[in-house]
């Protein structure tokens, strides 16, 4: 059975106005993401656009409302129309639950995700500046902590060779393609892993400002008209954190190993505001990498997750094992 049918959106689109449940609604099944969402878009009969958005079932519905939601309305009550708008229900609620997953309704925000079929500087600064103004808005809800990015990184790779140390070892299947990428990201790792403690153990503890920040903003959730951003979708990894967690994410994506124009991305960024510590850029970067290539490795070949679009994740892994190459001829 075709993936967009595994749900049905109907249960969820009776509880929105007329305008939006009797829109015309086209599967777009995963959308190009790993993460178990589903998406539609829908085109009203007034022309209005929208996307529905069903989250994975483990997704926690009461903080998408009461917290993601409330950032993105501070995000447009701030005058960014980049931020997709959240509609409400009949009975005023931005989430339905139904079928046993969350389900939101955004606008449809126009635009496309082709920074790298024009990869100017223009457009790379567009995109930081974009994401520097959302943190502006974001800025009212600080506090000071040690670097919840870099404790997620600590935790993964402690969990990483506490997994090791049980004696497990992939098993790669010999006629599946995304085998070559997945070995030799294997491979690889026992040469990167050893050198990231040191850096991540000196921050571990050290307070540093946070805010809430997207955390998961990369190349695919960038919208461009020409040079103009147009859009900053997926809101569903934000949570607290330092603002260089997106800073990393989103050069490390845009322009991956290019010191010098991840130096001028932030400088963009600093254009726009203030950014404390920026060294944590590059750490975030370098060792985002890595527990990206050891989470694939654990989903894929531990916890025997399935994915509807390997071909997509063997790009994914060669462009990972890609960076952990130039980060070690480069000496991170």
């Amino acid at each position: 059975m075709p993936e967009s049918r595994e749900i049905d959106p109907r249960f969820a689109l009776a509880a929105y106005p007329p305008g939006i449940a009797l829109a015309r609604w086209t599967p777009l099944g995963t959308a190009g993401g790993f993460s178990g969402s589903r998406i539609w878009r829908g085109v009203a009969s007034d022309g209005r656009e929208f996307c529905l958005k069903a989250h994975p079932p483990a997704a926690d519905a009461g903080r998408l409302e009461r917290v993601i939601h409330r950032w993105m309305a501070i995000a447009r009550s701030a005058g960014l129309d980049f931020v997709p708008a959240v509609e409400r229900t009949r009975d005023g609620r931005t989430v339905v639950e139904t079928s046993g997953r969350a389900w939101e309704v955004t606008a449809w925000m126009p635009g496309r995700a082709d920074f790298r079929d024009d990869a100017t500087d223009a457009r790379l600064f567009a995109a930081v500046a974009a994401v520097a103004r959302l943190h502006e808005a974001w800025a009212i809800d600080r506090g000071n902590a040690p670097c919840p990015a870099v404790e997620r990184r600590w935790q993964a790779l402690v969990d990483w060779e506490e997994l090791l140390s049980s004696g497990w070892r992939p098993r790669f299947d010999a006629d599946d393609s995304i085998r070559p990428h997945a070995e030799a990201a294997w491979n690889l790792l026992p040469s990167v892993l050893p050198g990231v403690w040191p850096p991540l153990m000196r921050w571990l503890r050290q307070p540093v400002p946070t805010q809430p920040c997207l955390c998961d903003v990369w190349h695919d959730h960038i919208l461009y008209d020409g040079d103009r951003v147009t859009g900053v979708i997926d809101y569903a990894a934000a949570k607290v954190d330092h603002v260089a967690v997106d800073l990393a994410r989103l050069l490390g994506s845009l322009v991956p190993g290019d010191s010098e124009r991840i130096e001028a991305g932030m400088r963009a960024y600093t254009a726009v505001r203030p950014l404390s510590h920026p060294e944590l850029v590059p750490l975030l970067d370098w060792t985002g990498t890595i527990v990206a290539v050891v989470s694939w490795l654990r989903w894929l070949y531990r916890e025997g997750r399935s994915f509807p679009n390997r071909t997509s994740i063997a790009e994914r892994l060669a462009g990972l094992v890609r960076r952990l190459q130039f980060g070690l001829s480069h000496s991170y």
